[in-house]
């Protein structure tokens, strides 16, 4: 921009009265510079009685100078200056009319005691979790509801939908649930056998990974790995469908969101975690036959062979029973938060960051039940 463009202005006395009469570009492209020139005008304008603002000469006006040139004419209206605006095009005029200055009063400070807002912050969680609890079982209703119709009328399940998000969720979770679970049936393979090693009995290392796999480890760790993955890839797919007004683009075209999004993934994961939880238990196992065999010398065909004197049916069955509910719930979650997403990014981020972290803490509330149920009737 030309220097000769800039924002000017030129003053003329007469009486009591000033003429500010401004000429060239206030616009934000010189920012420093029209602040410059309102200080300016302030203080050319405070000495006197009245001041006429004359914008004939502007050659260009933008929000920025037309709020710093309102913003001018009510401090002098404020020191007692009578300051009017005169010349002012058709455009200015709605400009400064849109963009005129306002001044905000301060709330008052509030004071507050630290015992208050915690007793505070306390009430809100627990109210959040009684409007959750009212989603959850709301959606609860809604898949009870939409199953029955399904089984009522087998046509009106979306079946390609529910083997799709199996592939999704089962076949391309494989790797990771496999390299876990391996991972951690060598871990307490190896812890087991230098402790056992101290009492001279590092052969129950087959009954400590046997046992502690199948019934605890196993589907605890497949089912935190599905919350963290397809529990968050839910919830950012309904949420980001709620974002773009896909969710009620289908309730106007007639379709029900949980018939056609929410249903057939939640039956995916309720089948898919059993699934992955039996690869998982196998992984975990191979794990631990491998620690056994390099660390304590335990041949894979012994580990193999005491591994049924071990354990049971009825551990193998406590682990795999808890992994439908387990899917079920983080599907339940998952798809709650995903609806709850409201019109931002940080909606969407923050709904995705508690579907995890909710999947995760009822996966360990699901585990502990189904362990003092377990324990109740001796399984």
């Amino acid at each position: 921009m030309d220097v000769l463009d800039g924002p000017t202005f030129s003053s003329q006395r007469s009486g009591d009265a000033v003429r500010l009469s401004l000429a060239g570009h206030w616009t934000l492209d010189a920012s420093a510079a029209i602040e410059a020139g309102a200080k300016a005008l302030l203080s050319e304008g405070g000495a006197a009685r009245r001041a006429i603002l004359d914008l004939g000469a502007v050659a260009r006006l933008d929000t920025a100078g037309a709020w710093l040139i309102d913003k001018t004419r009510q401090e002098l209206g404020a020191k007692g200056v009578e300051a009017k605006l005169e010349s002012i095009r058709p455009e200015f005029g709605i400009l400064l009319e849109e963009a005129r200055f306002r001044a905000f009063d301060a709330p008052p400070a509030r004071r507050s005691s630290y015992m208050i807002n915690l007793f505070a912050d306390v009430g809100e969680s627990v109210a959040n979790a009684g409007r959750d609890l009212l989603n959850a079982v709301n959606c609860l209703g809604e898949f009870v509801a939409t199953l029955g119709k399904s089984l009522a009328q087998p046509k009106r399940f979306r079946t390609a939908s529910l083997f799709s998000h199996m592939e999704a969720i089962a076949l391309r979770g494989v790797p990771i649930i496999v390299l876990i679970n391996f991972l951690v049936g060598a871990i307490v393979a190896q812890q087991g056998l230098f402790q056992l090693r101290r009492f001279g009995a590092t052969i129950l290392v087959v009954d400590l990974v046997g046992i502690l796999i199948l019934r605890e480890l196993g589907v605890m760790l497949t089912a935190i790995m599905t919350a963290g993955r397809s529990g968050s890839a839910i919830t950012a797919e309904l949420g980001s469908m709620k974002m773009r007004e896909e969710i009620d683009a289908l309730k106007v075209m007639g379709m029900q969101p949980m018939d056609v999004l929410i249903a057939p993934r939640i039956l995916a994961l309720v089948i898919s975690v059993p699934l992955l939880t039996f690869i998982g238990d196998m992984s975990a196992i191979f794990g631990g036959i491998i620690v056994s065999w390099v660390y304590g010398g335990i041949s894979p065909r012994s580990f193999i062979a005491l591994l049924p004197e071990a354990i049971g049916l009825h551990t193998f069955l406590s682990g795999m029973i808890k992994a439908p509910f387990m899917g079920f719930v983080i599907g339940l979650i998952a798809s709650v938060e995903g609806l709850a997403v409201e019109g931002s990014a940080e909606s969407l981020g923050r709904r995705v960051t508690a579907s995890v972290v909710k999947s995760i803490f009822m996966v360990i509330v699901v585990d502990g039940v189904f362990a003092m149920f377990f324990a109740g009737i001796r399984f």
